[in-house]
Parts: C-alpha cells; structure tokens; sequence
C-alpha cells in the first residue's frame, strides 16, 4: 500500500463528497479508491470513513487523520515547489489566527508587510475571540494572549501585555484620581465586557490578589467605545498597555493606580512543532517576532 497515495485518495474523498467523486478526479476505479482506504484503516487499526450507499463521513480518529494528512500533503507539495525553485522566499500558503482586536491592529500591518516581501506567499488570517484547535482547523500559526497549559505546542513569546487603569486630564481635574483600587466604586468606570453585569478588576494589594467588582456607569462590548469614552472625560476606564500607549503618550489619557499593577500577560506564538520545519512558517515567525511592537511596558 502507497501510505501516501491512500492519504491524497482519504482527503480527496471526503472533499468531493464520495469515494465514486474521487475515483473520477483521480482516474481510479471506485474498488481501487475504496480498497486502498480500507487497507490503510487495516493499517491503522481504526475506522477512517463510514460508508454507506449515498455518503460518507469521517469518524472521531477521521477528522483528526484528515486534517493531518491535509496538511501534511500540502506541507509536500510546498516543499516540492521551494527545492524546485532556485529563489530564496518562501513559497506557499500560511492558515493564521490572532483574537480580533490585537489581530486587527497588531498582526494585520505585519501580514501585509510579510505578503509585500515575499511575492510567492499567501495567507488566510482568521480573527476569532476564541482558543482554536491548530490541528483540527488546520492552523499553521496562533497569536494567543495569556498563559498556556503544557502542551506538545511550540510557543514562541512576543510581548507582556498589562491592562492599564486610565482617565482623561479632565476628568482628573472634576474628580479626585484613585488612590487605591477599592476607590474605583466611587467612580464613573467605563468597563469593557462580552456579558451585561458587573466586571471584576483585579488588581495587586499587599502581596495578594484582590479583585474589585464594579457596576460600570458604562459597560460596552466593544473597546474602542470604552477607551473612545474615557478620553472624552466620561469616566475610568482599563484597557491593554498597547492599545492606550499612544494616548498615555500624548496625554490625552493617564494612567492611574500604577502601583497596584497585577501581573503581566504574555503574548505569545503558537504552532505545531512538525511544522517547524517548513521554511514559510520559520520565515513567517521570524517576521512577527522581529517586529512586533514591544510596548506591553509603556
């Protein structure tokens, strides 16, 4: 059995929606599609697909062979094209996710700094305010923020994110600025959050975590709108050390209870360690890297 031939004929498969459909674009007998499956399921010890007389569909060990052979298939064909060529770019298609508003701010300029320099590459960026499963959506590359669980995932750290209290100078100038985080339930607090209800701050007191839960004179699921409307003077607002240190640094926003800082959250690449090995990714992940821009400190 040609491992690899069965590969191509499985994703095949289940792309065109029946082995009869992958018989005809691959110039096979619908027996030779069905038997090479079969024998590599034999192999494997599992079942792959489930037939019946109209369809077919993946079983749970299914969908993780397909996605892996997908990529592993495409990782093949990418490599034939690099040692075929004699030029040094990359050459290829790269799968990358980043949360939305970092990925829309921060990554996208990179990308599209990557694309103008390497001609031969291509790129699906797909925003999601969600952990994705790099194997089963077929990620090559995922900006997370926040610290991960152990894995057999290589991570690759860009930056340390804090969330930075703030107001306008001119609400600072009608209202006393905080002293200590509990001072914030005396304020008009401008706070960001996915669900209606309170939002809980946390914040570093004494050696120890403490968290403050506040009843925002105006809470917004959308971040732009909070810090949009801290400037304005409505209020207090918090938010991540890179979207505000332009503001902070212009001083149209200040930031407030510095010492009671909780602990950075890092930011960080993450792919699979087969991956590795393919000269765009490796490119791609050197270019983040190296210009992805540091401020999680300002």
């Amino acid at each position: 059995m040609d491992r690899l031939e069965a590969m191509a004929l499985l994703v095949r498969a289940v792309e065109a929606g029946s082995l009869s459909a992958a018989a005809r674009e691959t110039s096979k007998s619908v027996t030779a599609v069905s038997r090479s499956i079969a024998a590599m399921e034999t192999e494997l010890g599992v079942q792959l697909l489930r037939r019946t007389t109209r369809s077919l569909a993946l079983t749970e060990q299914g969908r993780l062979f397909y996605a892996r052979s997908k990529a592993i298939l495409g990782d093949l064909r990418e490599l034939d094209l690099a040692v075929a060529s004699t030029r040094s770019e990359p050459v290829g298609r790269l799968r990358v996710s980043a949360p939305t508003l970092i990925g829309r701010r921060i990554l996208a300029p990179l990308v599209a700094d990557f694309l103008a320099r390497y001609p031969s590459m291509s790129i699906d960026l797909v925003l999601l305010d969600r952990a994705v499963n790099l194997i089963e959506e077929e990620i090559d590359l995922s900006v997370r923020i926040g610290h991960l669980p152990d894995s057999e995932l290589l991570v690759r750290k860009l930056d340390e994110i804090d969330l930075i209290v703030c107001a306008s100078p001119d609400y600072l100038a009608r209202r006393d600025a905080p002293s200590r985080p509990e001072d914030l339930k005396a304020h008009d607090c401008l706070t960001f959050s996915e669900s209606p209800g309170p939002v809980n701050w946390r914040f570093h007191v004494d050696g120890r975590s403490r968290i403050v839960r506040l009843n925002g004179r105006l809470s917004v699921n959308d971040l732009d709108v909070a810090v949009a409307s801290a400037r304005e003077g409505l209020g207090i607002t918090r938010a991540p050390s890179w979207y505000v240190a332009d503001d902070l640094r212009a001083g149209r926003l200040q930031a407030l209870l510095g010492a009671f800082q909780r602990e950075p959250t890092p930011v960080q690449l993450l792919f699979q360690h087969a991956r590795m090995a393919s000269p765009k990714l490796s490119r791609f992940v050197d270019h983040v890297a190296m210009h992805w821009p540091r401020i999680g400190k300002e």
